[in-house]
């Protein structure tokens, strides 16, 4: 299924966008173009010198007037040739700097983007933006740009020189640029769109993988691997027949140029050839105008051709600026806060449009409340969750918080703490701060102390300027849970939702891991997948949920005193604490349960990630 993508840019948005970007930088701007005017003003000196040079030579000068002359075409080459690296490496600086910049700003907007839009687009389109797009553009700011912004200036300068020999000669050579025109204006309406479509090919492309390999458990649950397969072959021939057609109508417009080339020289000589005879003009300025029209075949031609690229990079351009358009801060349903009601009313939900997960789930999480959801595995606790947090759209019903959609809430407002973990490379202090990047020295090791965790932390080798994650100190599955926990007191939000997230900690360390999770929800409301019944007790109401379906609910001594699903967990939950053994998990159910609840897709968990995907904060 094709996706709906970001919004690209227009190309007058984009032209905005960049002569933006060059009017903040007016120094390195400036200093550019006049670097790039010198390159070109001394590229046309030797054709104008040897122009001079055929004149004296028919004039019988001696070896005293040619000297002089190649003098003068030896110190414009030197000149020249260093002025033109000098104006190369200045456009690839100014460009590679705007280019760092858009690139930030572009990860930094994509970061900050609602799991609903990211949802209707697809990963794979975003991916392909901050990776083919990017990548695209940096090619042509170190290998295309230096070329066009040279050839433009030195077929202005040419021009002017040919003209200022004789406005004929100028004319003459000038009837060229209508045929390069012509054919710009037949190439650019059929490659700008080929280009752009190219673009949106290779994006679906990437969808199609990434969406195969990211849910590859998911794939092989449902056995869908021959239908992702053909997608997968499907996309690729798709943006491998547009590529093909893209060159095939490079190849033509380059042979337009080639006649335009050929036109404008022939014009120079028939009508520098009468002007000579008429003694208007000398046979050196003549050669002169020959040879600086043909000067610029070169660049011209490069210039056209590298149209090929830049339009590549005009559109990978478009869509990075088509990101920053969107506004991640937007949001329609107004604001809301704990002091409202989650409720989710009438939802039900399926991941492939066919197996229901959900069937008309009901429930309300109270301000303040902590409601536990128990059940097996597969009975639909993490699609409730999720729809909860906002990551996912339920197929009917809707999630709202104070009466607006959870997808529509500001920043900030639900966080989703998941079992999933991840610790990013770095200090730990420094992790930490993703989910409050201003925060102090004490509001950090207060969030630490509040989970539990700051005992540890402060005993590690450099404190919290620790180092942790690959290449690091490795922190245990309680530890890297504890950070995620802290994070949730740092970001501070007016909801939590934890689906599992003490699940690995193991029996030695759970009571302490639960104990965290009841500090960070201190104060919070808060809907708990709860994998142990020990946190079911502890909630204000308790949710059992089966094959998708609400069977109970109630606080926990009205479950277990009406002999239902719960009251056989607790009675088995108790029964082993009793002998000493393990107890049982409120989701111990061995296998996935496919078609009867959560499928294993962790691709299907949309989220924005704040410093680890133990804490995904909806946006």
């Amino acid at each position: 299924m094709t996706h709906p993508v970001l919004p690209v840019a227009s190309p007058r948005e984009s032209r905005a966008w960049l002569g933006a970007q060059l009017r903040a930088r007016p120094g390195a701007t400036g200093l550019t173009l006049v670097v790039g005017l010198l390159a070109a003003a001394t590229a046309i000196v030797p054709a104008y010198a040897l122009g001079l040079l055929v004149d004296r030579v028919r004039a019988g000068g001696g070896t005293d007037a040619l000297v002089p002359v190649a003098v003068v075409i030896v110190a414009a080459a030197v000149v020249g040739g260093l002025a033109t690296g000098l104006s190369a490496q200045l456009i690839r600086r100014l460009g590679a700097r705007i280019l760092a910049d858009l690139r930030e700003r572009v990860l930094d907007t994509a970061l900050r983007l609602p799991v609903a839009v990211l949802d209707r687009a697809g990963r794979g389109d975003l991916v392909s933006r901050v990776g083919a797009d990017v990548s695209a553009i940096d090619r042509a700011v170190s290998e295309v740009l230096p070329t066009m912004i040279s050839a433009v200036l030195l077929a202005a300068i040419s021009l002017g020189t040919i003209i200022g020999i004789d406005w004929r000669l100028g004319l003459a050579g000038a009837v060229a640029v209508p045929l390069y025109l012509l054919g710009l204006r037949w190439y650019l309406p059929q490659a700008a769109p080929a280009y752009a479509a190219e673009r949106v090919a290779i994006a679906q492309r990437s969808q199609q993988f990434v969406e195969s390999t990211q849910g590859i458990r998911t794939v092989h649950a449902y056995r869908l691997e021959d239908r992702h397969l053909a997608g997968i072959t499907a996309a690729s021939a798709r943006a491998r027949d547009i590529s093909t057609s893209v060159f095939a109508l490079y190849t033509r417009f380059v042979g337009r140029i080639n006649g335009a080339d050929l036109t404008g020289l022939g014009a120079v000589l028939v009508v520098g050839f009468l002007l000579v005879r008429q003694g208007t003009v000398t046979l050196g300025e003549v050669s002169a105008a020959a040879l600086l029209l043909h000067r610029l075949f070169g660049p011209i031609l490069m210039l056209m051709v590298t149209f090929d690229k830049a339009q590549d990079a005009g559109a990978s351009l478009a869509r990075l600026v088509g990101v920053l358009r969107t506004d991640p801060e937007r949001r329609t349903g107004g604001t809301a806060t704990s002091a409202h009601d989650l409720v989710l009313a009438g939802v039900s939900f399926s991941y492939d449009g066919a197996t229901p997960v959900l069937r008309d789930v009901s429930l309300r999480v109270g301000p303040g409340q902590v409601v536990a959801l128990v059940g097996s595995t597969g009975a639909g606790k993490t699609t409730v969750a999720s729809i909860a947090a906002g990551v996912l759209r339920p197929g009917h019903g809707e999630a709202t918080l104070g009466g607006v959609p959870v997808t529509e809430l500001p920043a900030r407002t639900i966080a989703l703490v998941s079992q999933e973990t991840h610790v990013f490379a770095g200090p730990l202090g420094e992790d930490l701060r993703l989910a409050r990047p201003h925060a102090t020295p004490e509001e950090l090791t207060a969030a630490l102390a509040r989970v539990g965790a700051l005992a540890w932390a402060l005993n590690l080798p450099d404190g919290l300027d620790t180092v942790v994650g690959d290449g690091g100190h490795r922190l245990t599955a309680a530890q890297a849970q504890q950070l995620a926990l802290a994070r949730v007191v740092l970001l501070d939000p007016a909801v939590v939702v934890l689906d599992e997230a003490t699940a690995e900690a193991g029996s030695a360390g759970a009571r302490d891991l639960e104990q965290a999770a009841a500090s960070a929800l201190e104060g919070r409301t808060a809907l708990v997948v709860a994998h142990r019944l020990t946190q079911a007790v502890a909630a204000d109401h308790i949710i059992v949920m089966d094959h998708g379906e609400i069977v109970e609910s109630g606080p926990h001594a009205d479950l277990v005193g009406a002999d239902g699903s719960y009251a056989r967990l607790w009675a088995a939950w108790t029964a082993r604490a009793t002998t000493g053994t393990q107890p049982i998990r409120t989701d111990a159910t061995a296998g996935p349960a496919v078609g009867s609840g959560d499928p294993p897709v962790p691709h299907r968990r949309h989220v924005r990630w704040t410093g680890s995907p133990l804490t995904a904060q909806r946006e």
